[in-house]
């Protein structure tokens, strides 16, 4: 993890916030566009991101869209074809043609949410191309961050971006993307913020992400505050936690009340009771869905990305978070999460656990062994 100073960085909640910027700079984008997500759904929201994607490529601008072959089958039937029409460059990372298949290869897909406009501004965060109210069915948006990156950060940010679709372009094609980068980035100084652009991958940066936090908690001496939307840690990143604990620290997870993949959630509060006897504080979010993957320690160092805490997004797929060292931005981080905390979750305790029906205890208990039995099936395991 390599740290660089002169960046603005800006904090974007919701797609409310980051929705309007994101198709500001596309509109205002001369010569290239990276978008890569996990999900890109044909809804109103898609289609209008889709739609300043083909402006774009009208005027000349080279546009290349990444979307995964899982997360966005949808993608591939609906919103593909129209954009390939007005010439936008479009690849399908793991294109899916099995449903049922606990394959380890299957899994590995393209979590990333990031988006690079002319080498001059970058996009990263947890935010798929998605309406945030889940077709009306929740009354509040779908709870999740991004951050908007000027300065000295765009170059690995967009190295990253070029080398990845010049690696799928190949495994699709058989044949290298020759094309040279249209835009450079812009690594002038913008701002004072010192930060750096972690990614999670398949060869040389397997562990980075969860590195990057294990080592932050290992320094932290006063608060650690973790907003995680899938949050099924291995036995390293739970010991650092109990341990930081241990030794003073105030731990606080803020995590999914309301889920769509309950399963997960049900794994997840197997684990409550250790977390609640070493003095951690636990929050569900139930206001909408939580689908944040962010954290702030001792209010100076703060995280922004796409990786989960769990099996799927450490060991597994590809990520890319910001980490940025600066007080003031882990300040508007810190009191965005405790609004949160305060307009839409509840604490639990070890009498809130203790007064859960048995079977609900044991529903708890079964899916922690399903997931587990399902990492250990991918090939994973250990403090993993």
């Amino acid at each position: 993890m390599h740290f660089v100073t002169g960046n603005a960085v800006g904090l974007l909640e919701n797609g409310g916030q980051y929705f309007p910027a994101l198709e500001a700079a596309i509109d205002g984008a001369t010569q290239e566009i990276f978008l890569q997500s996990y999900i890109f759904q044909d809804d109103r929201t898609g289609r209008r991101i889709a739609e300043a994607l083909e402006r774009a490529a009208e005027r000349g601008v080279a546009v290349r869209v990444m979307v995964d072959g899982f997360g966005g089958r949808d993608f591939v039937d609906l919103l593909l074809p129209r954009l390939r029409a007005a010439g936008v460059q479009v690849l399908v990372y793991r294109r899916e043609v099995r449903m049922l298949s606990l394959r380890r290869h299957r899994l590995r897909r393209l979590h990333r949410k990031l988006v690079v406009v002319d080498g001059r501004l970058a996009f990263v965060g947890g935010i798929n191309i998605i309406d945030d109210y889940d077709a009306g069915v929740l009354s509040h948006p779908r709870y999740d961050y991004a951050v908007v990156v000027e300065g000295p950060l765009l170059a690995p940010i967009l190295a990253s971006a070029q080398r990845l679709w010049r690696l799928v372009a190949w495994a699709s094609f058989r044949r290298r993307d020759s094309q040279p980068a249209l835009a450079p980035p812009r690594i002038a100084p913008a701002g004072e913020i010192r930060a750096a652009f972690i990614v999670r991958d398949n060869l040389r940066y397997r562990h980075a992400i969860e590195d990057a936090y294990l080592d932050a908690i290992a320094r932290a001496r006063d608060e650690i505050v973790i907003a995680n939307a899938y949050f099924f840690p291995g036995r390293r990143f739970r010991q650092a936690l109990v341990d930081a604990a241990a030794r003073g620290v105030r731990v606080t997870l803020l995590l999914q009340g309301l889920s769509d993949h309950p399963l997960q959630v049900y794994a997840t509060r197997a684990l409550y009771p250790l977390f609640l006897a070493r003095g951690i504080r636990l929050f569900e979010y139930h206001r909408s869905h939580l689908h944040a993957k962010v954290a702030v320690i001792d209010r100076q160092w703060s995280t922004v990305g796409s990786s989960n805490i769990d099996a799927f997004s450490l060991l597994l797929a590809r990520e890319a978070n910001v980490v940025i060292d600066d007080a003031g931005f882990a300040r508007r981080l810190r009191a965005s999460l405790e609004q949160a905390i305060c307009a839409g979750a509840r604490e639990l305790s070890v009498t809130d656990w203790q007064r859960l029906p048995l079977l609900r205890r044991g529903l708890s208990w079964l899916a922690y062994q399903v997931v587990r039995l399902a990492i250990g099936v991918a090939g994973y395991g250990g403090s993993h």
